[in-house]
């Protein structure tokens, strides 16, 4: 049996809600798997093509190998194919895709033994990815509270405004996660942290019921500006956008920003002030992905 997925690009923290909310966007990997009976062959084609791992130390095997290990089970000699068009180390959710998608992969192969539930699925992807703000989003659509306790990773998934209008703007150089996070603080002062739950709220009601909130529901203290030095040119187009009234910002990791406009004209707004002032960077207006992971069965193509 040969199983294929689709997987949404994701963008985690969307200013405030660090480590915490995540939303899908509808920009895709695929990913198939086919047990071969030899040995294992992987294909990448797009993104990472050049550089991206062929061997056992791949993301997508991994996440399968996650699965296959909960069961005790070995993964079988596979054919994993991937077409990547999610751009790698930009703060679009390429890696958490990739654990995803290894992670659904793993449940088609093996759906005539055991059916995973939907927190199961969380699970198997956190340990993985060690957070589920992204996961959550890749795996289940939409917007994501994400959170962790005593028992384990949990989301829930809200329903975004009709209205809202996401906008990447993607340069052309990448950004390290790790090299990110370790500009944080252990700590910061109280008064950020008051601000940042404020913020954090507000924004989960500026993207479910009141749009028109963005530009303030946007507001961060905790991360962006410990990061910024890392990415000078980010914290320059989002000041520039900012204050011309458009809810930018980091976009997970960076060095991607996000845009979360009210209405698509503004989008468009946002769109003709980065094609003037900061030519270099690609713009992609995208939709909210509402589904989240797809999981596709097909006949074998040695069936």
């Amino acid at each position: 049996m040969k199983v294929a997925v689709k997987i949404p690009a994701t963008s985690a923290n969307l200013g405030p809600g660090f480590d915490t909310l995540g939303m899908a966007l509808a920009h895709y990997d695929e990913y198939s798997a086919e047990p071969t009976g030899s040995k294992l062959v992987i294909e990448i084609v797009g993104e990472g093509e050049k550089d991206a791992p062929r061997d056992e130390s791949n993301l997508v095997f991994r996440a399968i190998k996650v699965v296959y290990d909960s069961l005790g089970k070995k993964v079988p000699a596979l054919k994993l194919v991937c077409h990547n068009n999610i751009p790698h180390g930009r703060g679009m959710g390429s890696s958490g895709a990739a654990v995803a998608g290894g992670v659904m992969l793993a449940a088609g192969l093996l759906a005539n033994e055991v059916e995973f539930s939907e927190q199961q699925l969380l699970e198997f992807a956190t340990e993985l990815e060690g957070h589920p703000d992204n996961v959550a989003p890749a795996l289940f659509g939409g917007l994501t509270v994400a959170w962790v306790d005593e028992d384990g990773p949990h989301h829930k998934k809200l329903t975004t405004h009709r209205g809202l209008s996401p906008l990447v703007l993607v340069p052309s150089n990448q950004m390290s996660t790790s090299l990110a996070r370790s500009l944080q603080p252990q700590s910061v002062p109280h008064t950020d942290a008051v601000f940042n739950v404020s913020r954090s709220a507000l924004l989960v009601a500026a993207l479910t019921q009141s749009p028109e909130l963005l530009l303030a529901a946007t507001e961060d203290r905790l991360h962006q500006n410990y990061r910024a030095s890392a990415m000078p040119e980010t914290s320059e187009l989002i000041a520039s956008l900012r204050a011309k009234g458009h809810p930018a910002v980091v976009s997970g990791a960076g060095p991607s920003v996000l845009v979360l406009e009210d209405d698509p004209q503004k989008r468009l707004l946002a769109i003709t002030h980065v094609e003037k002032n900061f030519a270099s960077w690609h713009a992609m207006p995208l939709a909210v992905d509402v589904k989240g992971a797809s999981l596709i069965a097909q006949p074998g193509s040695g069936s």
